[in-house]
């Protein structure tokens, strides 16, 4: 009688390569390593080692230099002797076609940036057919200029257009043929993308017509600090909310009543550093709720280290969608996961950020953004009230600026 054996699916291993330059020191780059590893692992990778290399700038031909690529080559080799198969190579930067050909020809495995990695994430997590329309034409815009490199085995040496003019008549090899007719495919159905998003960006801007005399507020913030969680707590709805990254990527909208006075609160794609501008354009109608939103409720999580750099990133991609000037909240999320380093009684140097106790750190922020800025934790329902409360405030004296004839939502019955 045959045994039949079932072996688990082998989970696909990863190396990480980063740079650390002029512009980027060591613990900013060890700081996008981690979030590069929180990416992998969110598309189901698993990530063995991390190389790092200092340079004024990346190599325009290998990304990293000679050395270090020969280092990350003989990596792979030793591993592949131990049977432990290295399945791919990420990036921390976007690379270019001529990067990506001369790294793979040199290590032999699949090579991905960073921007083809959250692509990759954002076509796994598209559910709606609007999400997947606007994931597939980041795709091609992606990988239009990157289609060379697929044909190389099919290309002739050549050049010149083929009029005689010093040109290379009867050279134009298939490899060339195939590559002209795969961007005319591409550069087609990128068309028929557009007009489909075209036609879903009419819809909802209906839809945004047809819900009424409402205040629109909007979720806004860095990938995973908990706005799915809020939203789920405001609005007293089952979103989706997972420990990964991007798990929101369609807009949710929902009316939330606190108290007497009903809003519009949507929940929004999070953002994420070095994000790349094909995937902001393409996601223009997820993105018009926070266009046409009325105020702003940026969720920042306290607990990662470098929040302030996160909070200074969706700033800057909020004035690039042009939402920069509207009201806004700071919610500081997570305050129970908070840490700090408490420094040594003889240690005389200046208190760092990582030396702020919570209480300094509440402090430091309420002086700087006044009654804008809270304190919370959406999983421990901590100051939640103190957040209803400061929001409905905000609401009124928007509503009450914009609707100025339908005051009667305020009337306090019970007086």
């Amino acid at each position: 009688m045959k045994e039949f054996v079932i072996s688990e699916a082998q989970v696909e291993t990863a190396v990480l390569v980063g740079l650390i330059t002029q512009t980027q020191d060591e613990r900013k780059t060890n700081e996008y390593l981690d979030e590069l590893a929180f990416l992998a692992e969110t598309a189901g990778a698993v990530v063995v080692k991390r190389f790092t290399q200092k340079l004024p700038m990346a190599n325009s031909v290998t990304y990293v230099g000679k050395g270090k690529l020969e280092e990350i080559k003989q990596y792979i080799h030793d591993e592949a002797e131990e049977e432990r198969e290295i399945g791919m190579v990420i990036f921390d930067d976007e690379l270019s076609a001529k990067q990506i050909r001369n790294i793979e020809a040199e290590l032999k495995v699949k090579i991905l940036d960073r921007t083809s990695l959250i692509l990759d994430i954002f076509a796994m997590r598209a559910q709606t057919a609007n999400a997947k329309t606007q994931v597939e034409l980041a795709q091609y815009k992606y990988m239009l200029p990157r289609l060379q490199r697929l044909w190389t085995h099919l290309e002739r040496q050549g050049g010149g257009s083929g009029s005689g003019k010093g040109g290379s008549v009867g050279l134009r090899g298939p490899g060339e043929t195939q590559l002209e007719m795969d961007r005319r495919i591409i550069l087609n159905r990128m068309s028929l993308l557009k007009n489909r998003l075209a036609e879903i960006d009419k819809q909802k801007a209906t839809q945004r017509k047809n819900r009424g005399r409402l205040i629109r507020v909007a979720l806004v913030g860095y990938t995973n600090v908990g706005k799915s969680t809020m939203m789920n707590l405001l609005s007293k709805s089952e979103v989706f909310a997972e420990n990964k990254l991007f798990a929101t990527l369609d807009t949710t909208v929902r009316k939330v009543i606190i108290d007497n006075l009903p809003f519009l609160l949507s929940d929004t794609v999070g953002f994420i550093r070095k994000l790349p501008t094909d995937l902001v354009d393409s996601f223009k109608s997820t993105l018009d709720e926070v266009r046409e939103a009325d105020l702003l409720l940026h969720v920042v999580d306290i607990s990662h280290p470098g929040f302030e750099e996160q909070i200074e990133v969706v700033n800057k991609t909020l004035a690039d969608i042009g939402s920069g000037g509207k009201p806004m909240i700071l919610i500081f999320n997570k305050i129970d996961a908070y840490t700090y380093i408490k420094k040594a009684e003889d240690d005389l140097t200046p208190k760092t950020k990582e030396n702020l106790t919570l209480e300094e750190l509440m402090r430091t922020w309420m002086a700087k953004m006044e009654d804008s800025c809270l304190f919370v934790s959406a999983r421990e329902r901590i100051n939640i009230d103190e957040l209803k409360r400061v929001v409905y405030q905000k609401v009124k004296e928007l509503h009450v600026q914009k609707y100025p004839y339908n005051d009667f939502l305020y009337q306090d019955y019970e007086e």
